[in-house]
């Protein structure tokens, strides 16, 4: 795997013109074509294969350590996914990406439990040993699971210090020592936020309280990270931060990381495994370098020309 750098798109498009010029993108090469949020979705849709149980299974390393089978969940009486599955062994990562309103936040809302699950089981290893968590509450996840969920929203207390935010985190731990001694193993890890622990969150960066919100999660010590778009509304050079945090845990602390990200080129490039959604169903999955190396997958989730394109996928390095 290899970490993502980061150049920026330029875009020269005119209505007026007969033939679209060429756009470079943050990825090499150029686009030559001019594609719709609907087109995106009914050429992913005509994209789709079938991906059998053999197929996901092959794509992990050892065990499952985390594993969605036939998930029907949705918001109310609204399903959003249908007949779902998700594998992912131990300290790997793996990126779902796709078109808005296909469902990948809400795989990370459904393990983490915060949606109606109508049939299909989550199952992950606690203590060598696999369980089923579909029916745990959010807090069970949490502390018992050892499951943490980093909001794609900013989500840091802007009053409260830097070290008042990471001690929310630890609000599961038997006492307030517990959630001390977490919050110091964090300081010790990231100079950053340990030069600012008497700071209001409020006057960090965007890069600084992405930084604090993935550390908060961390306070629980947990085995899975839940990253919802973690490079959304960040600057190049923030992004690339990010992923190099997110690399070490995932290297030097063995997290399993489950991501949802926009910028397709940056996820399926940090991750092992990538998934591509469409619609509420699993449409692809391969490998992130050969999702990567895809053209189809390229032309239709890494090339931005059109805005509202960029502004629907909310990819920051468009414009």
């Amino acid at each position: 795997r290899r970490i993502p750098g980061s150049t920026l798109m330029t875009s020269n498009f005119s209505l007026n013109k007969t033939k679209p010029e060429t756009s470079f993108g943050y990825h090499d090469g150029a686009v030559e074509t001019v594609i719709s949020v609907d087109d995106v979705n009914r050429q992913a849709q005509e994209l789709a294969e079938t991906i059998s149980k053999k197929k996901i299974v092959s794509l992990i390393q050892g065990e499952p350590f985390l594993k969605i089978e036939g998930l029907h969940a949705g918001y109310g009486k609204m399903e959003i996914l249908h007949d779902f599955n998700l594998q992912v062994g131990k300290g790997q990562s793996l990126c779902m990406i796709g078109p808005n309103g296909a469902g990948k936040s809400t795989v990370l809302h459904s393990i983490f439990g915060f949606t109606n699950i109508f049939s299909g089981e989550i199952k992950t290893r606690i203590s060598d040993s696999e369980r089923t968590i579909t029916k745990m509450s959010s807090n069970q996840k949490l502390e018992v699971a050892g499951i943490s969920y980093i909001l794609q929203d900013n989500s840091v207390f802007p009053d409260m210090t830097v070290e008042e935010n990471l001690m929310m985190g630890g609000y599961l731990k038997e006492n307030t020592d517990a959630a001390q001694e977490s919050t110091e193993r964090i300081f010790e890890k990231y100079d950053r936020l340990k030069a600012r622990r008497n700071k209001p969150a409020k006057v960090l960066s965007g890069g600084e309280r992405r930084l604090l919100e993935i550390s908060r999660a961390l306070v629980m010590e947990p085995n899975i990270l839940l990253v919802d778009e973690p490079s959304i509304g960040l600057e190049p050079r923030f992004i690339d931060m990010v992923f190099e945090i997110l690399d070490d845990l995932q290297r030097n602390e063995g997290k399993t990381i489950i991501m949802v990200e926009q910028n397709a080129k940056k996820g399926l490039e940090f991750c092992d495994i990538g998934y591509v959604l469409v619609s509420g169903n699993l449409a692809m999955a391969d490998s992130g370098d050969n999702l990567l190396a895809n053209p189809e997958v390229g032309r239709l989730f890494r090339n931005c020309t059109h805005t509202h394109l960029c502004h629907e996928l909310h990819t920051d390095a468009c414009s």
